[in-house]
């Protein structure tokens, strides 16, 4: 009997997103990306690691997954609420001209910015007032999502780099996962809080099985 797909199981898959009328947004597969002219900001077009559950792909994806089996493909449409979420009008605010000069930026149509963790666009500017819109891109949009299933992901190693690349978005070639028995050391060249770093190794345990994970630090120049 084929294993099916649940909760906390590392998959790798390959998905493209679209819109209702057809227009992609996102996509892991190179060919179609390079046929529609998808722009992807330097980002890498490949299959992605993901943890069912964790909501490291839209929530309406993610809860597709569970008792799906490898090697199928499928697609469905979302909701705004199980996509990118409603368009909410308290997410659209009004930013002074001064707190850009602050931070030496010439705001202008267009600009993404992030302010206290939230990435937003300016999408007005009147006086000495900028309208910053918080709210996804594609907020309040139906969308639609086909997806296969390559493989299930067993090695703890690959499943440590394949949550900290999604949920931290580090690159791999960044940082250092050494596995022994049933330990692990994730080596970082930067330095992380104490409290966030209690909270990953206990998160990491228990989705590998693993005994121990612990991170260190480790300057380039050390």
């Amino acid at each position: 009997m084929t294993d099916k797909i649940k909760v906390n199981d590392f998959i790798e898959i390959d998905y493209t997103g679209r819109l209702i009328d057809g227009a992609l947004f996102d996509t892991t597969l190179e060919k179609i990306a390079k046929d529609s002219g998808l722009s992807v900001d330097n980002r890498k077009i490949s299959s992605q690691v993901i943890c069912v559950g964790e909501h490291q792909v839209p929530i309406g994806l993610d809860e597709d997954f569970i008792g799906k089996e490898v090697g199928a493909s499928h697609t469905l449409k979302l909701s705004p609420e199980k996509a990118f979420g409603k368009r909410d009008i308290k997410k659209i605010k009004v930013v002074p001209v001064t707190t850009f000069k602050e931070h030496k930026l010439t705001p202008h149509v267009g600009l993404q910015v992030d302010m206290d963790g939230e990435l937003g666009i300016v999408t007005q500017i009147s006086g000495g007032r900028v309208l910053v819109n918080f709210n996804h891109p594609l907020s309040g949009k139906e969308v639609i999502y086909t997806y296969t299933i390559k493989r299930k992901v067993e090695s703890s190693d690959e499943k440590i780099s394949a949550y900290l690349n999604q949920s931290m978005r580090l690159p791999k070639e960044t940082f250092q996962v050494n596995l022994v028995e049933h330990k692990a050391n994730v080596t970082l060249p930067f330095q992380l809080p104490p409290e966030f770093v209690s909270i990953m190794e206990k998160k990491l345990t228990n989705l590998t099985g693993l005994k121990e994970i612990k991170f260190e630090f480790k300057s380039k120049s050390s």
